[in-house]
């Protein structure tokens, strides 16, 4: 990330992805390339700060810290600090510049992520992260307020109707609530995994307590099935 005048502050290393050489990164990389997936707003602070050349502001390294957390581990972002002429890497997930690429060492927050309903547990979860609600800080979605209360008004939902199953020990009673269930679960998955971008995998897999028909695994990243 350097704004040099022109219309994208965005460049590639011409040797590779990992030639780390400052110099070397001389290939322009356009704003609206879809493999960025760049929501509007974001590529318009980029291309102005990037119009507006050097000196460099706040609004740089703003718009960069932005950028990587869109973009997420799959992507290495460096910024250069034109006042102190340094290149660091921005990280992720927790803003802050670095000298090491992967100072972590391990994704500070979980990159893929199911949406699964099942009694008294969150609706998300993820590998080495457990079950977790949609505004747990420690997973910094950093997602929609609406969102957040429809991930939490279904995982209600759920546990409601299971409560109600146990009650009254009617075969088939719950079954229409159950596919309805299903199929807003499905709807949330994909809202997420838009929200999220392309940096996380976003898996939906149905109900743990609706029955067979309520199993499935659907994966996206993005507005994109994979």
């Amino acid at each position: 990330m350097q704004a040099r005048g022109e219309p994208s502050p965005l460049y590639e290393p011409a040797g590779g992805p990992w030639d780390e050489d400052p110099d070397s990164f001389t290939v322009g990389l356009p704003l609206e390339d879809t493999a960025l997936a760049l929501p509007a707003d974001l590529l318009d602070t980029l291309r102005s700060w990037s119009l507006s050349g050097p000196p460099h502001d706040e609004r740089g390294l703003t718009a960069t810290q932005r950028l990587a957390r869109h973009l997420g581990p799959s992507w290495a972002v460096r910024y250069w600090e034109e006042r102190r002429r340094t290149v660091k890497w921005v990280c992720w997930g927790c803003d802050r510049l670095h000298w090491e690429r992967d100072s972590h060492g391990a994704p500070p927050h979980p990159v893929d992520i199911t949406v699964e309903g099942e009694f008294k547990y969150g609706p998300l979860r993820s590998d080495g992260f457990g079950d977790f609600f949609p505004d747990d800080p420690a997973a910094a979605l950093d997602l929609s307020d609406g969102l957040v209360a429809d991930l939490y008004t279904w995982a209600k939902g759920i546990d409601d109707t299971l409560n109600l199953e146990l009650r009254d020990r009617e075969d088939g009673k719950n079954d229409a609530e159950w596919e309805r269930l299903f199929r807003e679960g499905s709807a949330l998955a994909q809202r997420l995994a838009h929200e999220l971008g392309p940096s996380r995998t976003v898996t939906y897999k149905g109900l743990a307590n609706g029955g067979l028909a309520a199993i499935t695994s659907v994966s996206r990243r993005g507005g994109r099935q994979v």
